[in-house]
């Protein structure tokens, strides 16, 4: 059963996308169920991952995908024909990385979504450069949804990650302390670092002693994903 203010919350957001077609800001939800901070609305929405209602999308603010309603709520607008929210900017859907990892061939290899240039030293937005796909091994990867990031960047380098390489990212929003991962910032910057969790305060640690390690609260980083691999190419 959910609680009064994820009830109300998930009715906003479900508004929000068909009308509008795009999640609602945290802002908007933060009036809209009357809260005073952007944490509390990131502990309703994690309610609601945790009890299948909702899921966050990778890779970009303001993606959420509605899974399933409450069974008392009625539907204030009618369907929309499955709106679905872009993965970065421009053109992968919601379902572009698990069909693109059902994709395999005779020779045990699996293609994955390949999105542009993710920062290994200072965050910068993380942009698609084209639509394409990576072919990789399924030893590789294994289970679980993947996508593919080009490193930009030396801030990992003593990781063995170096500018160009390319990073094999597991699609997951959480994951264990030391863990390399791609990190959403403040909504709109994305960057592989490694992770360090204490209390309440979040590290994100280079690799490389000429940058330092960030500290920042946990309404301002969301984890989009695990490295699992590296290729590079010589």
């Amino acid at each position: 059963m959910l609680t009064p203010r994820q009830h109300e919350l998930i009715k906003f957001i479900d508004r929000k996308l068909k009308l509008h077609g795009i999640s609602p800001s945290f802002d908007e939800m933060k009036t809209a169920v009357g809260l005073k901070s952007k944490s509390g609305v990131h502990r309703l929405i994690t309610g609601l991952e945790e009890r299948g209602f909702l899921r966050r999308l990778p890779h970009r603010a303001r993606a959420l995908e509605i899974i399933k309603l409450p069974e008392n709520m009625s539907a204030d607008f009618p369907p929309t024909g499955g709106f679905q929210p872009n993965v970065i900017d421009g053109g992968f859907s919601k379902d572009t990385i698990s069909k693109a990892n059902r994709k395999t061939d005779e020779n045990d290899t699996i293609s994955i979504p390949l999105y542009g240039k993710i920062a290994a030293g200072l965050p910068v937005e993380a942009l698609r450069d084209q639509t394409q796909c990576l072919k990789v091994s399924c030893d590789l990867v294994g289970r679980g949804d993947h996508y593919a990031l080009t490193v930009e960047g030396d801030s990992m380098i003593e990781a063995g990650i170096s500018d160009g390489d390319i990073a094999i990212i597991e699609h997951t929003d959480d994951c264990e302390n030391g863990s390399i991962v791609v990190a959403l910032l403040n909504e709109n910057e994305v960057t592989l670092k490694r992770i360090r969790k204490k209390g309440k305060s979040i590290a994100l640690e280079p690799a490389n002693k000429n940058y330092e390690t960030r500290i920042f609260g946990p309404d301002q980083v969301s984890i989009q994903g695990r490295l699992k691999a590296i290729m590079r190419k010589y």
